[in-house]
């Protein structure tokens, strides 16, 4: 009975995160963070972890689950075809280059500093959601090459690590305003978000290696225990998105999905410095 009362929130709140984020995932190609970073903060404290640690692990413990949620999100848009795998196959050297440089600078910052980071970048892609200047913007006709494609696809990555999402707002924008349907952008979001997080994922478990405080069931950076009980439900949840991404209008899910970023994103900010 003790053993239920300790651990039944824990893994109640972590399977509830993974619904969520799977659904996310699919409906608007992003990679969860949103939902489980704000969830781990929360949570691993319970599962003894130190407050000095809380940040690193939340972000790393998202990329890893990340992995799972747009594997699937991306298998299924495939299946509807989609996808974009040659953006994938051009853009991903630039990402996975990018994604070092994040997870380096990530090793160099505090927790309250890193809860900083997450919560402006999230106050800044809830703008997005809440007011998309960008939506019906339209600037080229052709994906970006050359440097700007290694400027756009490095910074996305190392942004994305840093704050342990899966880039899929940064994407959509830049797909949409070089003249790509929203529906495929979204979809080839969900593969970009995969990218981000294989080596993400490793970046972190590395660079938390030997640190002290970690909750139990890490290695590194990486809460395993959060991974499993998160992507179980994920896995189940992300067809669902991408069949509401395709059915239910985007202007009536995209101002709530924005309020609650701005929510998100005054905690974060609030943790970081240290209230």
């Amino acid at each position: 009975m003790e053993l239920v009362s300790q651990w039944g929130m824990p893994v109640l709140m972590l399977l509830a995160a993974g619904v969520a984020a799977g659904f996310v995932a699919g409906l608007f190609g992003i990679g969860g963070g949103f939902v489980v970073v704000p969830v781990l903060f929360v949570m691993l404290p319970l599962l003894g972890a130190a407050k000095s640690e809380i940040a690193h692990v939340a972000i790393g413990t998202s990329l890893a689950t990340i992995i799972i949620s747009a594997l699937r999100a991306t298998h299924a848009q495939a299946k509807r075809g989609a996808v974009d795998f040659e953006m994938l196959k051009t853009w991903a050297p630039w990402i996975v280059i990018g994604d070092g440089v994040g997870v380096w600078l990530a090793s160099r910052v505090s927790s309250n500093g890193l809860a900083m980071i997450f919560g402006v970048g999230v106050a800044l892609m809830a703008v997005h959601f809440l007011h998309p200047v960008l939506r019906e913007k339209r600037v080229s006709d052709t994906l970006p090459v050359g440097y700007a494609r290694v400027g756009i696809a490095g910074g996305l990555g190392a942004f994305s690590s840093l704050l342990g999402i899966g880039g899929g707002t940064i994407a959509i924008i830049v797909q949409t305003l070089c003249g790509r349907d929203i529906h495929r952008s979204i979809a080839t979001a969900s593969g970009i978000g995969v990218i981000i997080a294989i080596p993400g994922t490793i970046g972190f478990m590395i660079i938390g290696l030997g640190s002290q405080g970690l909750p139990v069931g890490s290695i590194g950076y990486i809460n395993l225990l959060s991974v499993v009980a998160i992507s179980a439900t994920s896995i189940i949840s992300a067809p669902w998105g991408v069949a509401a991404a395709h059915k239910i209008p985007k202007h009536i899910l995209t101002p709530v999905f924005g309020l609650y970023l701005l929510f998100v994103a005054f905690t974060m900010i609030r943790h970081g410095l240290g209230y």
